[in-house]
C-alpha cells in the first residue's frame, strides 16, 4: 500500500517521479484504511542523507500490507553537518521530542559514519540510547541497518564489533538459516545482499546473547538476526536498502579521493558487482585518470551513467519481501481500537 505525503519532505515528490505510489495527505485522509506510522532515524552523513531517506521510504512504501504508511524521518543532535544539510533537517525533520510526543508504530535506524575507536564515544551514542530505551519501553519494533546493528548489540548485549582484515565491499550470495521463521516467509532460499563495512559482529557472540541467526553468507558472515523474542528488533549487517548504483557511487567517491591523494592506492572494484563490460570501461577510465593526475590536469568525467546502465540488481525483491514480512508483524501487533495519538503515548499494542 502507498506512502502518504503528510509533509513537504522533497523525497515524496522524488519518489513519485520514479514511479512510486505516493498519496497526497488529502487523498490519504479519504481512504477507509488503517495507518502505520514508521519512524526513520537517519544518522547518515550529508552525502548520503537524502538517498538513504528515499531508499528506506521506498522499501516501506512497496510493501503490500493493508495499511497506509506515514514515514517520519528524524535524526539525532551532535552529528557534523553542513549549513545546507542543517537547514534541510530543520525544514523537514521533526525533533525527537515531537516524534516521542506523537508516537510510532515501528522504527527504522540507519547506519552512520564513525570516527572514534569505540561506538560509545560517538556523538550519536547517548541520544541513540535514549531513543532505543524509549522504543523498548513502549514496545515499538525496531529494524537496524549495518552500523546501527553494531551499536545496538553493543548497547543491549555488550557485544563488540571486530575489525576485519580488509573492507568487506561488494555484493555477496547469502542463504536462509531458519526457513520457517515468519520474517522469512515466501522469500528465496538463496539471494544477494550488498555490504560495505570494515567491522563485523559474529555468529558466536550473537548466539551467546540469545539472538537467532536468520540469514548468513560464507564470505560476508551474518546478515540478519532477530532479538530473542523473534520480533521486536531486527538486525541487518548488510545494506538491503541500497539502490542499484549505491556501490557505484561509493566507488566513484573513492576514485575521487585517490585523484586528490586522500588515499594512496587506486580503489579495487566492489566484489561481484561490475560485470566484464562495466569493468572494461572502468579500467579504461582508470588509465585516463592516472594520465590526467600525472600531467596535473583536472579529473576526467566519471562515466557514471554508462556504468549504471550495465549494473544488475539481485537483492531488491528479497529486501522488499523481508521488510513486508516485518511490517506485517508490526500490523498484527498494533491495537487499532485505540486512537493513534494520545497525549504523548504510542498506541497500545496487543
Amino acid at each position: 500500500m502507498p506512502l502518504v505525503a503528510h509533509s513537504s519532505l522533497p523525497a515524496f515528490a522524488k519518489l513519485r517521479q520514479r514511479g512510486e505510489k505516493v498519496l497526497s495527505l488529502e487523498e490519504g485522509l479519504q481512504q477507509d484504511i488503517r495507518e502505520l506510522h514508521v519512524g526513520l532515524l537517519n544518522m547518515m552523513p550529508d552525502a548520503a542523507l537524502v538517498a538513504t531517506e528515499m531508499q528506506f521510504m521506498r522499501l516501506v512504501g512497496s510493501c503490500n500490507q493493508i495499511a497506509q504508511f506515514f514515514v517520519h524521518p528524524f535524526t539525532v543532535p551532535g552529528l557534523e553537518r553542513s549549513d545546507e544539510t542543517r537547514a534541510y533537517i530543520d525544514s523537514y525533520y521533526p525533533g525527537i521530542a515531537e516524534i516521542q510526543q506523537t508516537g510510532l508504530d515501528a522504527l527504522v535506524i540507519t547506519g552512520a559514519n564513525v570516527s572514534n575507536p569505540s561506538l560509545d564515544q560517538e556523538p550519536f551514542w547517548e541520544p541513540l540510547q535514549e531513543i532505543v530505551d524509549w522504543a523498548q519501553q513502549l514496545h515499538v519494533p525496531i529494524l537496524c541497518s549495518c552500523l546501527a546493528t553494531h551499536a545496538l548489540v553493543k548497547m543491549l548485549y555488550h557485544i563488540e564489533r571486530k575489525p576485519m582484515p580488509a573492507k568487506l565491499w561488494g555484493v555477496y550470495p547469502h542463504r536462509i538459516v531458519q526457513q520457517e521463521h515468519p520474517l522469512l516467509r515466501d522469500i528465496n532460499t538463496r539471494f544477494d545482499v550488498p555490504h560495505s563495512r570494515f567491522n563485523a559482529v559474529h555468529r558466536d557472540a550473537l548466539e551467546r546473547a540469545g539472538l537467532t541467526i536468520l540469514i548468513e553468507s560464507e564470505t560476508a558472515g551474518v546478515h540478519m538476526a532477530v532479538s530473542p523474542d523473534q520480533y521486536s528488533i531486527v538486525y541487518f549487517q548488510g545494506h538491503p536498502e541500497y539502490d542499484t548504483n549505491s556501490l557505484l557511487k561509493e566507488y566513484k567517491r573513492e576514485v575521487a579521493r585517490f585523484f586528490v591523494s586522500e588515499r594512496s592506492e587506486y580503489p579495487p572494484f566492489p566484489e561481484h558487482y561490475f560485470q566484464s563490460d562495466a569493468a572494461a570501461l572502468l579500467d579504461h577510465y582508470r588509465a585516463s585518470l592516472i594520465v590526467a593526475q600525472e600531467g596535473g590536469c583536472t579529473m576526467p568525467p566519471f562515466p557514471e551513467q554508462q556504468i549504471t546502465a550495465l549494473l544488475d540488481n539481485t537483492w531488491r525483491d528479497t529486501a522488499k519481501s523481508i521488510v513486508n514480512n516485518w511490517l506485517g508483524l508490526v500490523y498484527e501487533h498494533t491495537d487499532f481500537s485505540h486512537p493513534r495519538i494520545q497525549a504523548g503515548n504510542t498506541p497500545p499494542r496487543r
